[in-house]
């Protein structure tokens, strides 16, 4: 009787210590794979993809993420703000770049997509430095466009016929400036580019050629950006609501953001992007804006 109750009791024992490694070894395979959570979370491959007037800022804020976090491969390509809203919402990439809301996209699911407003970006028109104006009406500015003025010269400017360089239609560029700088009007036939790059390559090789670009392009001399009436192209000016062309610089998500996309989503919304790589990129940060706008480009004070 005694030897059956040892042997029983040291079975207890042994059950139990079997049991206290077993949770053990739950713990740590629980522990493991939320470091392996964590690891995906600055590991695996995305891609981002619209708005060329937000690309040189995503690129150089992907680079940098990329060089703290070796695992991470972050793409980033143009193509306009249509391609980018179309794109996301079809889930082909993970981070669709817009210069306008998703709502202004017709075809775009919207109430699918979720915004993340990364910043804001000022646009002007640009010229040809010969062209020989550095300020213009917004009144003039339309009939520029609108091909009711064919000549320089009839601003002050050079006798050179007037040459116009638009984006497409799929382009949040086109649309942003065709709102608030052209107040609506369609722009008159001219040459078409994709990318707001060769934009400026073109208007810089062309004598008396006009286009537009944020001002995130106007990094050397080889264009000259517009003022209008009188308002200088600015920082300053469009966080004040003096200058009437900006946009809010849409990162938009199918769904709420995971995994990378979301980490590289907070890294730039972090204080180092907002205060540092953004100004540095030719960028404004959201939280300095003194106004802001709605869909329906209602713009109000904060």
């Amino acid at each position: 009787m005694k030897n059956f109750k040892k042997y029983g009791l040291l079975l207890i024992i042994a059950t139990l210590v079997a049991f206290a490694a077993a949770c053990g070894n739950g713990s740590s395979t629980d522990e493991n794979a939320g470091d392996d959570k964590k690891g995906s979370e600055t590991a695996g491959s995305i891609v981002v993809s619209g708005s060329s007037a937000m690309q040189p800022l995503v690129a150089a804020a992907a680079e940098e993420f990329m060089a703290e976090n070796p695992d991470a491969d972050i793409q980033v390509n143009a193509g306009g703000s249509g391609t980018g809203l179309s794109q996301v919402s079809e889930g082909s990439v993970q981070i669709g770049n817009s210069d306008v809301f998703a709502e202004e996209k017709e075809g775009i699911p919207a109430d699918e997509l979720v915004d993340h407003k990364v910043a804001v970006v000022g646009m002007t028109a640009a010229v040809n430095p010969n062209v020989g104006i550095e300020d213009i009406s917004k009144e003039d500015l339309k009939k520029v466009f609108t091909g009711e003025i064919k000549n320089w010269k009839e601003l002050g400017g050079k006798d050179q016929k007037i040459t116009l360089v638009n984006r497409p239609d799929s382009s949040g560029t086109r649309a942003t400036f065709v709102k608030f700088g052209l107040d609506g009007e369609t722009p008159a036939e001219g040459i078409t580019e994709d990318s707001s790059n060769t934009v400026k390559k073109i208007i810089n090789e062309t004598d008396g050629a006009i286009g537009y670009l944020a001002f995130s392009y106007f990094t050397d001399d080889s264009v000259t950006p517009l003022s209008i009436d009188g308002v200088k192209a600015t920082d300053e000016n469009v966080q004040k609501g003096d200058f009437p062309i900006w946009a809010y610089q849409h990162s938009y998500t199918k769904g709420e953001a995971e995994g990378l996309a979301k980490t590289f989503l907070d890294y730039m919304m972090s204080k180092d992007v907002q205060t540092g790589l953004l100004k540095d990129q030719g960028y404004i940060a959201a939280t300095k804006m003194e106004v802001e706008r709605d869909a329906e480009g209602k713009q109000t004070k904060k």
